[in-house]
């Protein structure tokens, strides 16, 4: 009797474990194609003193390269300098590609930014209600683009628009680096981001989207500054990249409220990799708030954590709907941290007042395993709700070094979740330990 008792127990954590474990197809083995054709940013005027405004000079040479989209593409070389420029849309078939040398320097001044609608999985602006800037080079509706160069930099020069922020003074929400709406196959690599005033590279709508070997910067002090958005995208891979930022480093994101829950589009299908990670103010990695057309299926792996104030951070409140499951996250190094993991159900502001009440989102089948931590304030909290508690959250492999801590037992604080753990330091919260709950058993078989 008592063998057939642990034998159901061990099929019960097989199961789980087996429910949480994603199936990727390979999204990071993707290459960009060569282009035979290539272009000079000067052909068309542009002047790289960092003061002639070279806006008009990027819009005529993406519109020149067009005439190459049925000859494979063609590639707008910028070369050593400083050019400064708003906002400029890109094309299908094209590759920008940045020497060395050459930086990108976005304006200042906000006549030289586009003013478009809000996104319709947000229905507001980010920062404020109402429209938001367009960002510094974008895309709509685009396939095949490829943004890279040879570790070249591109400058938002965002402290004009971080100190708008605190001051109220915004007109509209502010502009990213770089968004690709609507677009598929887009290659963004080899490349060195700064001071962007908002998020460094935005893909939403998009589908392949793969970026490798890059270095995103802001100061730490900088508000709300995320590096690399997939927000209702799928097919992604972050890989072999530096980013430190004032808030999150990496954020999964999918639509905001009724909003992104009535647009219904999914950030799915995610790999992460050998990544180096800070966010000062937020998290390295974080999903949602905003994730309410759904995330799943992530694989995060090969992962250095610094100087956050979260190591990892699930967020989600009543109203987004949606859900985040089928995540696993492994063979993350953590040093300098404030929380290594939180999960909270009441975190988030709406967009407006119409947000359904009853939209309770799922969080569900979340692994993380074989991680260790160095100098970590508090081990994690994990905060489900009456209405919709946390399932299948499982840990296993994981000892965390807690500073300053007499009780390392008080580092764990849980409420409404469920799930397992294994091989944990210090001890997690008793709803960790099992699936004993009426909630969890069912979900987790």
């Amino acid at each position: 009797m008592f063998c057939f008792f642990f034998l159901q127990v061990e099929l019960v954590l097989l199961l789980a474990l087996s429910c949480v474990i994603p199936i990727y197809g390979g999204v990071c083995d993707q290459k960009p194609k060569m282009r035979e054709h290539i272009m000079r940013i000067t052909e068309f005027g542009a002047v790289g003193d960092g003061k002639t405004l070279n806006t008009l000079a990027f819009q005529n040479a993406v519109f020149s390269l067009k005439s190459y989209a049925d000859k494979g593409g063609a590639q707008l070389f910028v070369p050593p300098g400083r050019w400064l420029t708003g906002s400029f849309n890109l094309t299908s078939h094209i590759t920008l590609f940045l020497d060395k040398d050459a930086v990108i320097l976005a304006s200042q001044d906000p006549s030289h930014w586009q003013v478009v609608d809000p996104l319709p999985s947000y229905g507001q602006g980010v920062d404020l209600p109402g429209k938001r800037y367009l960002s510094l080079i974008n895309g709509d509706t685009l396939h095949d683009v490829i943004i890279t160069g040879d570790n070249g930099t591109i400058d938002g020069q965002g402290l004009v628009w971080w100190d708008r922020f605190n001051t109220n003074s915004l007109e509209y929400s502010r502009p990213h680096l770089i968004e690709l709406v609507s677009s598929e196959n887009v290659f963004v690599s080899n490349l060195t981001f700064l001071n962007a005033p908002a998020y460094t590279i935005h893909s939403v709508y998009s589908n392949n989207v793969y970026i490798h070997n890059v270095t995103a910067n802001t100061s730490p002090e900088s508000p709300y500054t995320i590096g690399i958005v997939p927000d209702s995208t799928v097919n992604v891979c972050i890989q072999d990249s530096t980013i430190n930022m004032g808030y999150d480093a990496i954020s999964l994101k999918s639509g905001w409220d009724q909003y992104g829950i009535s647009y219904a589009r999914a950030t799915a299908n995610v790999e992460i990799r050998n990544v180096h990670l800070g966010g000062a103010y937020g998290s390295s990695i974080s999903f949602g708030s905003e994730m309410s057309g759904g995330i799943s299926d992530v694989e995060v792996k090969d992962v250095h954590i610094h100087n956050s104030l979260t190591g990892i951070a699930f967020r989600t409140t009543k109203g987004r709907g949606g859900y985040i499951k089928e995540i696993d996250i492994s063979n993350v190094h953590m040093v300098n941290v404030g929380t290594a993991f939180i999960a909270n159900g009441s975190f988030g502001t709406h967009p407006d007042s119409g947000f359904d009440e009853n939209a309770f989102p799922l969080v569900s089948h979340i692994r993380l395993h074989d991680i260790v931590g160095e100098n970590i304030s508090i081990a994690g909290g994990f905060f489900g709700t009456k209405e919709s508690p946390f399932t299948s959250i499982i840990l296993s492999n994981i000892s965390l070094s807690i500073k300053n801590s007499d009780s390392p037992v008080d580092s764990w604080q849980c409420s409404y979740v469920d799930g397992s753990s294994e091989s944990v330091v210090p001890e997690p919260c008793p709803e960790l330990k099992s699936f004993d709950s009426d909630y969890g058993r069912a979900e987790s078989l």
